[in-house]
């Protein structure tokens, strides 16, 4: 029960103020420059990644519509963060009402979760590719793929949206410094003062039965596939097979091993780890892999290159 000698807050009147990098002030300017640079590359990266697959026939195949879903996925969790952490590098624009505070958690815990399920998509399709060939058309069919999109927006919808009422169900009594550049679950609840217990184990919760649930069955999907791939007899079908999940799983590196190194330097590395470190990694995040996404399959993937280079052989030809 919190103390009753507190002045309490109406949430609606609340304005926070975001500090961004708590330590590195100095430097904000410095920062600032590579994370545009890397949100411009995300954007225009993804946009056209995403056109590019909607365009071309060729490419309407269930693995590139997964990445195009990935794709959205990256520029809705930049665009819903960098603009704001710019803002506060270079304009000093820290302030942001409750409301709107709250909404940008939503939109960032709802993208994160959405885009670890389309990551399990795609190891599933990478999964019924190597160990079920023939039947890949049969399994992963327009509707089906359809359906696994929407049951993951439907899922992170579902885990995420009761955050929102975590946060307002809670007693402020005026702390509104957040020692952050964007608004997450628990530093919003951090500044209550109330009893947070609920939030931080329906945090934990949401983190192992989502989040954690998807990393075992990539795990166990790229078990069976590795499973598959070593009963090939020869060693150039092995690595042809085992080619084509490269891309997928610099990409599921990328997404789960900052996520992973947050998560437990903010519960149990809090005097080990400097607090500007955690904060640093990140507004990384939510710029680095959406900028290298793209890249990586645009390099890795021989289907991807090919239509890139047909896209853009009339300019040069005109050129």
């Amino acid at each position: 029960m919190a103390p009753s000698s507190y002045n309490y807050t109406s949430p609606q009147d609340m304005w926070y103020f975001l500090i961004g990098i708590p330590g590195l002030e100095d430097v904000h300017t410095w920062i600032s420059i590579p994370i545009c640079v890397m949100y411009i590359v995300a954007l225009v990266g993804n946009l056209f990644l995403i056109f590019l697959i909607v365009t071309e026939q060729h490419l309407h195949e269930p693995m590139y519509l997964f990445l195009s879903m990935l794709a959205l996925a990256d520029v809705l969790l930049a665009t819903s963060t960098a603009p704001k952490m710019l803002a506060i590098f270079w304009f000093h624009s820290t302030s942001i009402s409750f409301g709107s505070c709250v909404s940008q958690m939503f939109f960032i815990h709802f993208i994160f979760v959405a885009e670890s399920a389309i990551l399990l998509a795609m190891a599933f399709d990478r999964y019924v590719a190597i160990c079920y060939p023939l039947r890949y058309t049969a399994i992963l069919t327009s509707s089906a793929i359809g359906k696994i999109g929407i049951a993951a927006v439907v899922r992170s919808f579902i885990v995420c949206f009761p955050f929102v009422f975590l946060v307002h169900r809670l007693l402020y009594c005026g702390r509104n410094i957040i020692p952050h550049s964007y608004c997450e679950h628990m530093g919003i609840a951090r500044l209550a003062c109330d009893n947070i217990n609920i939030n931080v184990i329906y945090g934990l919760t949401v983190a192992l039965l989502s989040t954690g649930l998807d990393i075992m069955l990539i795990i166990m999907s790229y078990t069976m596939i590795l499973c598959t791939v070593f009963q090939i007899p020869s060693w150039t079908g092995r690595f042809k097979a085992l080619s084509t999940c490269g891309s997928h799983i610099c990409v599921i590196l990328m997404f789960y091993a900052p996520a992973f190194f947050s998560f437990t330097a903010h519960r149990f590395g809090g005097k080990t780890i400097p607090h500007h470190i955690h904060i640093l990694v990140a507004n990384l995040y939510v710029v680095v892999p959406p900028m290298l996404n793209p890249i990586i399959y645009g390099v890795r993937t021989k289907q991807i290159q090919d239509r890139v280079i047909l896209f853009f052989s009339p300019i040069s030809i005109c050129c």
